[in-house]
């Protein structure tokens, strides 16, 4: 029999993000499975994500319930077992080196191109794009390139290194439209082989390989969307490598996600299912690992950008859903689902942004102005 007790305890945890257990608007939830309140109450946010996965509940708006939960900080409130054990093994294990280092490619990056061609629009490019004079995705991501280019002052003849290049889209634009020549490194060996094919014929070499193992000279680095996965005990050698690769007048820019607050795991759910041995990192840990390594030339946030781009996504793979293989069956759609509206939830809240963070080994002279 049933407990009506976790029910009510439930609710009246709810009740302070304003969501209703079996009500009628978008964000309340509607519950399938009348154990449900004792698994949540139980496990906290890996079990509000794996429910959510077998079908045990629904809400008319998914990323709607998810921010309500965030903004409320319900999810504050029950952390439970599975949070402190990623803690426990993150203060144990240095989870983002060796192998563990190609894990995130081999399960996440390497799932297919074909699902990712379907979401991120005309350019394969997994990042936040840049939407202040966008009209949609392909604009917002082509500005976003473009404005990479723009802040790293990429002359014709220069060498650029892509730190974790994705499937390539950045070098070439780079080498198209400002007339470098560039290496990208990347952990997923799909994305290597996609990348070549789209670079063919311009100045650009695509490896797999760890950025450890770079030592050699470039003029400008980029890195788009990859620090997230370096994990706060590899920043000092991160960014000691990138020093180490940039000639003393050259600019390196990070762009990644950041957390409000210092932690070094990130959301058990997401771990398990998404990013494996993921971290974001605050805006703490990232200026106390360049500190003594680069000047901080421009650190912009263009977080709410990130909800509309996860939004584009979304509408993007709902279409393309019945067209794609089997594979990505119902467990798997609905896993993504709840990755994508988590995501514009937890951007939507404000407890994730979007950092540009221009850097250079000595400080430009005459100081550098940041375009936007």
């Amino acid at each position: 029999m049933v407990d009506v007790r976790f029910r009510t305890r439930l609710q009246d945890l709810l009740d302070e993000a304003d969501i209703r257990l079996d009500g009628s608007r978008p964000w309340d939830l509607q519950i399938h499975d009348p154990e449900l309140p004792a698994r949540l109450l139980a496990a906290g946010s890996l079990a509000l994500g794996e429910s959510y996965m077998d079908g045990t509940w629904d809400a008319a708006s998914l990323d709607g319930v998810l921010h309500r939960l965030l903004a409320a900080g319900i999810d504050r409130r029950v952390r439970r077992f599975a949070d402190l054990r990623l803690a426990v093994l993150a203060r144990l294990f240095n989870l983002q080196r060796g192998r563990r280092s190609y894990e995130v490619g081999e399960r996440h990056y390497d799932l297919g191109n074909d699902l990712y061609a379907a979401m991120l629009g005309r350019r394969l490019v997994y990042s936040c794009g840049y939407w202040r004079d966008a009209a949609d995705l392909d604009g917002a991501q082509e500005a976003k390139l473009d404005l990479c280019c723009r802040k790293l002052g990429l002359q014709p003849g220069m060498r650029l290194l892509d730190i974790g290049c994705g499937w390539g889209e950045m070098l070439r634009f780079a080498a198209e439209r400002y007339g470098v020549a560039g290496v990208g490194v990347t952990i997923s060996a799909q994305q290597a082989v996609y990348a070549r094919e789209l670079c063919a014929g311009l100045p650009i070499e695509i490896r797999v390989q760890d950025y450890r193992e770079l030592d050699e000279g470039f003029d400008r680095i980029v890195s788009i969307g990859m620090f997230e996965h370096v994990g706060v005990k590899n920043y000092s050698d991160y960014f000691g490598i990138a020093r180490r690769c940039l000639g003393n007048e050259g600019l390196f820019l990070l762009h990644t996600i950041g957390g409000a607050v210092s932690r070094s795991h990130t959301d058990p759910w997401i771990t398990r299912y998404i990013f494996p041995n993921s971290m974001l990192p605050s805006a703490a840990q990232v200026a106390g690992a360049v500190e003594g390594r680069f000047v901080i030339e421009d650190w912009h946030n263009f977080g709410a950008d990130y909800d509309r781009t996860l939004q584009a996504w979304r509408d993007n793979i709902e279409a393309a859903w019945p067209s794609l293989p089997t594979r990505y069956d119902r467990r798997f759609r609905r896993m993504w689902r709840y990755y994508l509206a988590g995501s514009m939830a937890a951007a939507r809240a404000r407890l994730i942004q979007l950092w540009q963070v221009v850097l250079s080994p000595r400080g430009v002279p005459g100081g550098y102005v940041a375009p936007r």
